[in-house]
């Protein structure tokens, strides 16, 4: 028992020796910094000759965001208007592509591979110059593009916001596609753990491919959802389509106090998108069934 207890204890000092260098750069470059801008929230800060000068400023800058500032509530309403349409459409698109992807017998690998270069392209400036550019080339068009379809033009007889929420979906939907390439990988990877005697025992009660799906398939791919919601969601924050992105960087530039702006809303910012993984939490978890006794 003693020389078990000790093998333990060695597998466990092995493990946190492999994670440590994580843990280091955790702290110093996530917590410290998070920690970091809660206080400077709460701070006056001023660039001066000799450095930064703080001052303790209270609640007044969470008063100015709310009451006072006109430009972060609007940004943070786009935010919400932007994230959650975007994140159930790469969702369903991601799980969509990797069911394809996963049942095709030919050129699977080719596919594959494709689906996921842009992910290799997001990682650098190319991104943000085809973001810039898509910005540019949508101040072009009206805010009405695709208000004329069909289904649009349904949607806006009952409500003309949801409608214009969808008209903004199709007109960023290029953009959209850009985020299903890790997505695509999880749920590929999820599928593919599936036992395939599940599905042979299904046929052979005369399920249909479609009972399969919802019974089977969706119920065992919902843990994958719930990362792939979370992952979405902290992702397309990350780029300047995200207003509240934007205007951080807008105040953090703005050497007269604006960095204790830009704290404060990055702080807001982290609980709301905290808020939105909850929800999605809620939503995508795992439902556990009451075993009756009798």
């Amino acid at each position: 028992m003693k020389k078990m207890k000790t093998w333990k204890q060695r597998q466990n000092r092995n493990g946190y020796l492999f994670m440590l260098p994580w843990i280091i750069g955790f702290a110093i470059f996530t917590a410290f910094p998070f920690a970091a801008t809660i206080v400077l929230s709460f701070m006056n800060v001023n660039s001066t000759i000799l450095g930064f000068e703080l001052s303790f400023a209270g609640m007044s800058n969470y008063i100015t965001a709310f009451f006072k500032n006109t430009e972060f509530l609007p940004a943070l309403a786009g935010y919400l208007k932007m994230a959650i349409p975007y994140t159930f459409v790469i969702v369903v698109v991601a799980f969509i592509i990797a069911y394809i992807l996963e049942h095709i017998t030919k050129l699977k690998g080719f596919f594959r591979t494709l689906y996921f270069l842009p992910v290799i392209i997001m990682s650098g400036p190319v991104m943000a110059k085809l973001l810039e550019t898509k910005t540019s080339d949508m101040q072009a068009f009206a805010d009405d593009e695709y208000l004329d379809l069909f289904i649009v033009d349904m949607i806006a007889s009952y409500s003309r916001p949801l409608a214009g929420l969808v008209s903004d979906t199709f007109t960023q939907l290029s953009t959209i596609l850009w985020f299903t390439g890790i997505p695509i990988v999880l749920f590929i990877n999820g599928l593919q753990k599936i036992n395939p005697s599940l599905y042979e025992a299904a046929k052979i009660d005369s399920a249909t491919n479609w009972q399969i799906l919802w019974k089977i398939t969706l119920p065992i791919i919902r843990p994958i959802a719930l990362i792939v919601t979370v992952f979405t969601i902290a992702s397309i924050g990350t780029y300047d389509i995200n207003p509240v992105y934007t205007l951080i960087v807008k105040y953090m530039a703005n050497t007269s106090g604006g960095l204790g702006f830009a704290a404060t809303y990055a702080w807001v910012y982290t609980l709301t998108v905290l808020l939105l993984m909850g929800l999605s939490f809620l939503i995508l978890k795992e439902k556990k069934t009451k075993v009756k006794h009798y």
